[in-house]
């Protein structure tokens, strides 16, 4: 077997994926850099592929257009049978996430709606690709953001310091810091066939000085090593997409992503990617499809925020999503390719507890070629903000991270000082 055929099998029999390109294998050593002063403010990004309904997620049961844009899918008022779950007095959340609703009361989830990519694009694959490099309308950016913002941040580029979970090596993680990328489920935590120890010993001479592959081995086999040691803390572990995952496995692997940066303070930011959002038909209301999808989705938010403990404190959760669907619901019971969504924050630091955002109602005169949310927010302002209130990072580190960045901002604060 040539060494690029073994490096390709060795990555994904150990659930471990390092990016090859030029400079991928040069993450630094320095060990200052590992502890918990350096990586101890974590964000975690969960993108929902297929372009999740935000406005069945956050609906705006006090707007009388709602329902009547909506009459087979819209959610009822809070209090009635199948209702939303009040949140303001105007917006409601979806019944079906109501095990978010401890951290909204409190004010450690907000909702940023109308936001999105300003790109006009209703492509699933072109709007995953421009908020994962966060160059809207630009196809040729080489890297993603998180891996951009990795190498902006102080301290060592350890492999293990961002971390996907999923089938394949996101988009967004891909870059010249090294990364991190388990499975799903518990195989993502299990010993392989180089942790035998005459096997392993054989590659680690193979490859200890090859002038190529020798760094990109050496990271791999350190971040396995990492995460194996992270996770034997715990006994027992449960266990238009893109190959995301539905939501349904979701709590698990919450659980078990919160146990690997608890027991691992040099993990700092890590990617989770799950699909089945694209409801052009028998989408539901209060139950159905959306909801089936919506309820673990909450579920593992909520594992995750408890699981993490006092370090959710340091942590920002974002979850966002290609684009949203059309205000008005099709012959199909469903939604069709929309435009604006919502983003979802949550953490220990977030000014939480409300929905912030410019939000024109969903009157046909308001509406985005008359068919779906305008994007008052770009997504890019959000994660500015949170890059850097919450992570420190400075305006011309911030600019590396988000090239042309919007100069509006956002005109709201989601973080604490």
């Amino acid at each position: 077997m040539r060494r690029r055929d073994f490096l390709s099998t060795l990555a994904l029999g150990a659930g471990i994926v390092l990016p090859l390109g030029r400079g991928a294998w040069a993450a630094m050593d320095d060990p200052a850099g590992e502890g918990a002063g350096a990586t101890r403010r974590k964000l975690v990004v969960v993108m929902l592929r297929g372009a999740v309904d935000g406005l069945n997620v956050v609906a705006p049961v006090g707007d009388e257009n709602y329902l009547r844009l909506r009459p087979t899918i819209g959610l009822g008022a809070p209090g009635m049978d199948g209702g939303a779950l009040d949140l303001d007095g105007y917006f409601g959340l979806h019944p079906a996430l109501a095990s978010l609703q401890p951290l909204w009361r409190e004010k450690k989830l907000a909702f940023v709606h109308a936001s999105g990519s300003p790109d006009a694009t209703r492509s699933h694959f072109d709007a995953q690709d421009y908020m994962e490099s966060a160059t809207p309308g630009l196809k040729a950016t080489p890297d993603g953001w998180m891996n951009r913002l990795v190498g902006a941040l102080p301290g060592a580029s350890t492999p293990s310091r961002l971390l996907g979970i999923g089938p394949v090596m996101p988009r967004i993680l891909s870059g010249q810091a090294a990364a991190i990328n388990l499975p799903n489920g518990a195989g993502g935590t299990k010993a392989d066939i180089l942790d035998r120890p005459a096997i392993g010993a054989a590659f680690d001479a193979l490859y200890a000085n090859h002038p190529r592959f020798g760094r990109a081995y050496a990271d791999g086999r350190s971040a396995h090593k990492e995460v194996l040691e992270a996770a034997a803390e715990t006994p027992h572990m449960l266990a238009a997409d893109r190959g995301a995952p539905l939501p349904n496995g979701f709590p698990d692997d919450a659980a078990r992503l919160a146990t690997l940066m608890r027991n691992d303070a040099r993990i700092q930011m890590a990617f989770v990617a799950l699909g089945g959002w694209d409801t052009h038909a028998s989408q539901g209301a209060a139950t159905g499809q959306l909801a089936n999808r919506l309820a673990p989705l909450g579920q593992g938010l909520a594992v995750l925020a408890e699981r993490l403990g006092p370090l959710f404190d340091d942590t920002v959760v974002v979850v966002m999503s290609e684009f949203g669907r059309t205000a008005r619901e099709n012959g199909n019971g469903g939604t069709d390719h929309g435009h604006g969504n919502v983003m979802w924050v949550m953490g220990g630091k977030v000014n939480g507890g409300k929905v912030v955002g410019e939000w024109e109602g969903v009157g046909d005169a308001a509406l985005n070629e008359g068919r779906d949310l305008p994007v008052t927010t770009d997504f890019r302002a959000v994660l500015a903000q949170i890059a850097e209130r919450h992570l420190r990072l400075d305006d011309k580190r911030l600019v590396r991270v988000f090239p042309a960045l919007p100069q509006a901002g956002t005109g709201f604060q989601l973080m604490s000082a």
